[in-house]
Parts: C-alpha cells; structure tokens; sequence
C-alpha cells in the first residue's frame, strides 16, 4: 500500500519540480531563441521584435553560411580536434587512472597528492603559453607544421577525470584481477580486459567531458593555430562576431537578413552535433559520475 505524504513532503515536491521546472525554461530558452532569430527577418532580429517564436521566415542565414566555404572547413578541423583529441585524452587518462589506481606503484601517495594539487594550484596563463610555445617548436623541429596536432597532443590531460577513472578502477574487485593473472592475462590484458569493460559508464562520462572540451575549444586554438585554414568552429564563429559588429563593415551589409542572423545560425550548428550525440551516452552519465566520484 501506497504511504500517503505528508503535508511538509508534498510541499517540498511542489516547489521542488516548480523551481526545476523554471530552471529547465531558463536553460530552453536561449536554444530556441537562438534557432528562431537565425530565421528570422532583418527587422524582427535588428530592432528586437523578437520574443521566442521565429517571424519573417527566411533560411538565407544558413543558405550564407552552407555555401562559404571557410565555414566547411572550420567545421572540418573541429572535427578532427574533437576526434582526434578525445581519443588521445581518453587513451592517457586510462593508462594514468589504471597505474594511480594500483598499491603497488612505488609513490604512489606522492603522484596522487601532485594530480590533485594542480586542480588547487595553477602554473597560470604565461607559463603555460610559453610551455606550448616550447613544444610547437619540439614538433616543427620534427617536421610536424600542422598546428592542430599540437592543440591535440599538448591538451591531453585533465586532472579530475584521471581521477574519476581512478576511482571507478579501484571499486573493481581485486579477486578478479587475480583470477585473470592466475590464468596468464598481461597487465594489458587485465587492464583491457577486465577493468575497461566493468567500467564502461565512468569511461562514456569521462568520454563526454573530453569532446565537449574540445569541440568548445576556443582561447588555445587561437593562441596556438596561426594558419586561419586551421581554424575550428568556436575561433572561426568569434572571428565572423568581431566581422559583423563592426560598424564600419556593417554599414555597407544590405542584404534581406540580419548578420546577427548568421551568428545564430553559426551557433545553431555548432550545437547540432553535441545533442544528436548526447542521448546515446545520457544513460551512462549519471551512473557514471556516481561510480567515479564516490569512493568507499
């Protein structure tokens, strides 16, 4: 049988799903508004007449942006940041995880303590320039000129998802890892073998968070990638904003769409790709974050 709630509960689920209710609209509402203004006439978008729905259709603003060439290639090195790096940033964050995650590893206090330190401390922004600037001149010395590798390889860690995975690993029980020694496995092996796949849902979060960083890289993709034909989405996107709100450069725009229409419609699909790929990997974030965030 059902308990009935009492009063002091009822009232807390009423403001509780009232407030997450507000909080769901508040994060809605900018999508939406973003995709109606891309279709929307010049004067609805220019002189605010916008509220949430699109007024004056048009797809001008995306029929621009579909048929600029600069735009395809942006969206060309985007995705090789993003696939390339997550890859890279996953394949050491396991490796760094699994050898943090073992009591044997001479040390290992001492490693744990400086990977938490640097999430309390930072080196700051010149060092950390100047550190980049060392290691593209390491890759041009050996012939590597594209700079989007480095962007790839020099951002390969990050402190707190080496440390969910870490955790998520040392919840694997041990018996396990030593049945599969007993039966000849290699440290490789048992890493590939037992722990990668007992902990799938922690390794699809850490995932998400890695290519979400890269496909939103901004600041060190423009610091790093002097070659404008290397440019991602989020610098290209930033270059086009200063473009179309300079008022000198603006003054001559006569075309039947606002320029702040193309920004919009630029954002519209820069996001695409996050939400078709989000739901396939929803249903492990939230196990995910609780398994590598919790540690008995």
């Amino acid at each position: 049988m059902k308990r009935r709630l009492e009063i002091s509960e009822l009232i807390f689920k009423i403001i509780s799903y009232v407030l997450l209710t507000v909080f769901a609209i508040c994060c809605l509402y900018p999508f939406l508004y973003t995709i109606s203004a891309s279709i929307s006439g010049r004067e609805v978008v220019d002189y605010n007449r916008l509220v949430l729905f699109p007024k004056d259709i048009q797809f001008d603003a995306f029929s621009r942006m579909f048929n600029n060439n600069m735009f395809w290639n942006a969206y060309t090195n985007t995705l090789f940041l993003t696939f390339y790096g997550t890859i890279w940033e996953v394949f050491l964050s396991i490796l760094g995880a699994y050898a943090l995650s073992k009591k044997r590893l001479l040390f290992r206090k001492g490693f744990n303590f400086f990977l938490v330190f640097t999430m309390w401390f930072s080196a700051g922004l010149v060092p950390q320039y100047l550190n980049y600037i060392a290691t593209k001149k390491v890759f041009n010395a050996v012939g590597i000129m594209d700079d989007k590798w480095l962007v790839v390889i020099a951002m390969g860690m990050a402190a707190m998802n080496i440390i969910l995975l870490r955790n998520s690993f040392e919840g694997v029980p041990s018996e396990i890892e030593e049945a599969a020694i007993v039966d000849g496995a290699t440290e490789m092996q048992v890493l590939w073998r037992v722990y990668l796949p007992m902990s799938k849902s922690i390794i699809a979060t850490v995932t998400l968070f890695f290519a979400i960083s890269r496909w939103n890289g901004y600041f060190w993709a423009r610091q790093m990638i002097s070659n404008g034909n290397e440019h991602p989405l989020m610098v290209y996107i930033r270059l086009r904003l200063e473009q179309y709100t300079d008022p000198e450069q603006m003054s001559a725009w006569s075309e039947p769409y606002s320029s702040d229409s193309v920004i919009y419609a630029l954002i519209v699909c820069s996001i695409v790709p996050i939400l078709v790929i989000y739901p396939f990997i929803q249903k492990y974030f939230a196990k995910g974050v609780n398994v590598g965030g919790v540690k008995e």
